[in-house]
């Protein structure tokens, strides 16, 4: 397997929408920040005075202690009690409408193919399933530490093969993300992979 440098003149021939100019980056920014936000689980949770475990009897009478007046011993002040505005579960999740995720798509690959990061490969398969053979394979790729390989799909030996090796990953065109194209230092793309992600940049 030989890899070569995937040009803007070969995404063209591809039929794959570059974006040159400006426009994208901001949709880049939204749909990076809305996949970190989707990830949070927001589910930090605090006991107001209501859900604290506590008898919820008067400690002493109202009057006539000397003390200061106490209704239960849920207060937030007392120790044990329940707390004011603590945080509850809630959702972080953001909504990014599909034009704008194409767009933010187009233009992270876009970028990545202007930088010379995106090589293409005529096919890429393991036959023997294991981890050596795919980190030899890789190393006549590519130098880079983070790989991720484009296909339309892989193999069983293949997907086995690399599925210990942290450093790179097996990504199908369909699935793949702006997220995966920004993160990776070298993008290797099987060319059966090009229909599915000129499909996927098509519209900009």
């Amino acid at each position: 397997m030989a890899a070569k440098t995937f040009t803007l003149d070969d995404a063209k021939k591809a039929n794959l929408a570059i974006i040159a100019d400006e426009r994208g980056a901001q949709a880049v920014h939204d749909v990076v920040v809305a996949m970190h936000a989707n990830r949070r689980t927001g589910s930090a949770n605090t006991k107001t005075r209501g859900e604290v475990a506590a008898t919820g009897k008067k400690p002493w009478r109202q009057k006539g202690t000397g003390r200061a007046r106490s209704g239960g011993n849920a207060s937030p002040v007392w120790r044990g009690g329940g707390v004011v505005f603590g945080p509850r579960p809630r959702d972080y999740s953001k909504k990014v409408n599909r034009n704008t995720r194409r767009l933010a798509f187009a233009k992270a690959l876009s970028g990545r193919i202007e930088e010379g990061d995106v090589l293409i490969v005529d096919s890429f398969s393991v036959a023997d399933a294991k981890t050596k053979t795919f980190a030899s394979d890789l190393k006549g790729l590519t130098d880079a530490v983070k790989v991720i390989i484009v296909g339309v799909d892989f193999d069983e030996e293949t997907k086995r093969a690399a599925r210990n090796f942290s450093s790179a990953l097996l990504m199908s065109a369909s699935e793949l993300n702006t997220e995966h194209l920004l993160y990776f230092h070298k993008i290797v793309v099987v060319k059966g992979a090009l229909e599915v992600l000129a499909a996927r940049t098509a519209g900009n």
